[in-house]
């Protein structure tokens, strides 16, 4: 994806396998699509796709348990080691003949790096094995049946449903796709886009069920950016002032007690 901001907010588009979005709260046809227009007027997002599809996984399971900050560094150190040094340009097939000691220093800075490594080695060799390397697993996740491709990535050692719809979303363009992160587990219930005590496949369903597919890729990374900036865990913008809160006409505030200052997983709620 590039980094450059765009002009105007994309979901999807020509090159992320869908179409731009029109974000417009008072057309939505369902409360959901509508939190996610509402969303439109406040963040910007990248078209979606074409990012590799190995190193998407990688850069997923990195992320895996920690923040940004501290595993993008792990990422850069990871890519510049094993693939501006590979011969041949093939990160799987380098990974996949790494020493996990020094792999697992390289990727330091992520946290559980001992598990990561071990995990990023045995991927990278059974991806080699399957599919040949890098440009081989591309293929087959940019252009294999979208179920087909998330029952594989499922079946992979430590990918979970979130890391197989990052991939999906991310390096293969795929539309309807909404990953579900703590951010967007925690929202999603909070506002009653979905049940309170939903586990994070049940909050996908629902996501996806009621977000036009063209604009569930804009949706997960907005509702974190969201969630980071707005409805924390522990603190909401709400919780003080209802007024400091974008989306406070869209949300039904489960778990959150304004007047007593308390605030407790929805799930929790009686």
């Amino acid at each position: 994806m590039s980094d450059e901001e765009p002009a105007e907010n994309i979901s999807g588009g020509a090159a992320g396998g869908g179409r731009s979005a029109t974000f417009d709260p008072e057309t939505a046809g369902t409360r959901a699509e509508a939190v996610v227009d509402r969303l439109g007027d406040l963040y910007w997002q990248k078209t979606y796709g074409g990012q590799d599809a190995f190193e998407c996984l990688v850069r997923t399971i990195l992320s895996q348990n920690t923040s940004d900050k501290a595993s993008q560094p792990a990422h850069d150190e990871l890519m510049a080691r094993y693939r501006d040094e590979s011969d041949d340009g093939d990160l799987a097939r380098t990974l996949a003949d790494a020493d996990q000691p020094e792999l697992a220093e390289t990727i330091s800075s992520a946290g559980l790096y001992n598990q990561k490594s071990e995990r990023i080695v045995a991927l990278a060799q059974r991806i080699c094995e399957e599919y040949g390397g890098e440009d081989g697993f591309d293929e087959f996740v940019r252009e294999g049946d979208p179920e087909t491709v998330r029952s594989a990535l499922l079946d992979m050692n430590g990918v979970g449903p979130k890391t197989a719809d990052c991939v999906l979303l991310f390096a293969g363009g795929r539309g309807g796709v909404f990953p579900v992160d703590t951010h967007v587990h925690r929202i999603a219930r909070r506002m009653g886009l979905a049940p309170a005590d939903a586990d994070h496949e049940t909050v996908r369903e629902y996501l996806e069920r009621d977000v036009p597919a063209e604009k569930c890729g804009f949706g997960h990374t907005a509702m974190i950016q969201f969630g980071r900036e707005y409805c924390s865990a522990r603190k909401p913008a709400c919780l003080d002032d209802p007024d400091a809160c974008p989306l406070a006409g869209h949300c039904d505030q489960v778990g959150v007690y304004p007047a007593s200052g308390e605030v407790v997983d929805p799930a929790e709620v009686e």
